[in-house]
Parts: C-alpha cells; sequence; structure tokens
C-alpha cells in the first residue's frame, strides 16, 4: 500500500495516492458511501491485504486492488447494466422481511456497488437500470435532465380520446399539477408492444396505453389514468432514455452498449448546463 508521502520534485509526474474509498468511486466501484461499506465488510484487498481502515491510501500505479478477487482499476470505470424486472420482486438491494428482491437478478457478486436508478413497483414489470455510479445514478432522476421513460399499461375500460387528451395536457393529482405525458396512445392489443401488459390476451372491456413521462413521481403512471377513470390491470416499462429491453427476456439483464452508456452520460451532464 502507498505511503503518505507525496513525491519529490525530481519524480515524473503521476498521479498522487488517494484515499482507498475515493479509489473506488472513482472506477466505479460504488458510491464513496458504497465504497467504505465494502471495505468495513473486509471485500477489498490492496496488494492481497484486506484493508478495512477508511483512511487507508493506494497509489493506483502501484498498488493492485481488489474487490472480492476482482482486480480493480481506474480504467475499470462505472458499470451500467439493465435487468428486464419481473413482477413480484421489490426494487431493493435487501429486504428485512426475506420477500424477493431485484438484487438477487443481477450480479452484485461481478459488479460490487450496483443500485437500481429509480424504482418499479412490485407488480410492474420491464426495463430497470443499475449502475455503480452513484453520483450518475442520483443526476439521473433530477427534474433538470428530462429523462424519458416510456410505459405501456392494461387498463379497465374503453379510454377514449378526449380522456388520452387529458393526460396529454395534464393532470392535479393529490400531490398537485404533473406535466402531460408524451406520446400518449391507445395501442393495438396484438401488437409486439400491448405483449408485456396482454400475455394472454384483451379482457373485452379493457384498453391498452402507451405513454411517456419524464417525470418521476411515485406511482405516476397508475395515478395519472385513475385520475381519467381507468385503473391499471398491468403496467410496463419497456425504455428507460435511450435504453430498450428489447431482446432481453423477464429476470435477464445485459451489459449497456458502448452508444447507450454514452447517451446516458450526456444525460448526465445535460442538466449540469439548464
Amino acid at each position: 500500500m502507498a505511503h503518505d508521502e507525496a513525491s519529490s520534485p525530481q519524480e515524473s509526474p503521476r498521479i498522487v495516492p488517494m484515499r482507498l474509498q475515493k479509489f473506488l468511486s472513482r472506477a466505479g466501484v460504488a458510491s464513496r458511501r458504497g465504497s467504505e461499506n465494502l471495505m468495513t465488510a473486509g471485500r477489498v484487498c490492496v496488494n492481497g491485504e484486506v484493508v478495512t481502515e477508511l483512511g487507508s491510501k493506494v497509489d493506483p500505479l502501484i498498488d493492485t486492488v481488489t474487490v472480492d478477487g476482482r482486480e480493480v482499476t481506474l480504467a475499470t470505470g462505472p458499470v451500467y447494466l439493465v435487468l428486464h424486472k419481473p413482477a413480484g420482486y421489490l426494487t431493493t438491494m435487501s429486504d428485512p422481511y426475506g420477500r424477493p428482491c431485484v438484487a438477487e437478478l443481477v450480479p452484485t457478486q461481478l459488479y460490487p456497488g450496483l443500485f437500481p436508478v429509480g424504482r418499479l413497483d412490485c407488480d410492474t414489470t420491464g426495463a430497470l437500470l443499475f449502475t455503480t455510479d452513484g453520483e450518475a445514478g442520483n443526476a439521473l432522476l433530477h427534474p433538470s435532465r428530462h429523462v424519458e421513460k416510456h410505459y405501456v399499461a392494461q387498463v379497465k375500460g374503453k379510454i377514449s380520446e378526449a380522456e388520452l387528451e387529458r393526460l396529454r395536457h395534464g393532470l392535479v393529482l393529490d400531490d398537485g399539477p404533473c406535466a402531460g405525458a408524451e406520446n400518449v396512445e391507445k395501442l393495438d392489443p396484438h401488437s409486439e408492444m400491448a405483449h408485456p401488459v396482454v400475455p394472454n390476451g384483451l379482457p373485452p372491456k379493457n384498453s391498452v396505453v402507451g405513454l411517456s413521462l419524464r417525470e418521476g413521481r411515485k406511482r405516476q403512471v397508475k395515478r395519472m389514468l385513475m385520475e381519467v377513470g381507468h385503473p391499471v390491470v398491468a403496467l410496463h416499462r419497456d425504455s428507460f432514455g435511450p435504453v430498450m429491453l428489447k431482446g432481453i427476456t423477464q429476470g435477464r439483464w445485459r451489459l449497456l452498449t458502448a452508444d447507450e452508456k454514452q447517451q446516458i452520460q450526456a444525460l448526465v451532464t445535460r442538466g449540469d448546463h439548464t
């Protein structure tokens, strides 16, 4: 492990030793707090030795850092993946009552520090983004980023064009006015897009609706559709920003492509200039 002394003027420029939790955070392993938890749990080694002291420092050019036996470098970068969440799983990494959690479906051992960006209700299926980058995860949920999420819902009753128009123009919910939805449309129940919410066919008195939101209030889609008189029977999110679910079966995940990661990073930085 590196010592705390600064390099002498005669030495060639190099990265200054940094606190181990800062190194882990910059490498994308976990947030700063999450990295501290990994250390105190004895899961971090430097040059083969377990390091639990939070003040410890490492030199990224000299020391070898591993988490659960997997080497980590600054070039590793944060991990982004998308899970096709099934119904019946809580969007949390642990549950004191032992209920099924999304943590069981993603590779937390391979990528320590993974956490979900936002939430989906237990009975809602679809795209759930995960990352090890705490700052990016929080930024993506901030209103200034205006990240678009697309949903498909099976609702009770035959929804009318007038009711779709109300969704487009925005509604007043119990916690105040909400912005209008985008891409609001009644969907063909036999279409590929509608299939996740009508896998066994659409009951004759129900409808399928597609819509996009940029806000992220709790249970917002369900509340908006209830407000126009159509309770949700089944809800599915098929995209989060540029990340699409296509090709992933329920309960499975995939890493984001380089292009998707670049687009996500653009969304993260966009709000800094608005």
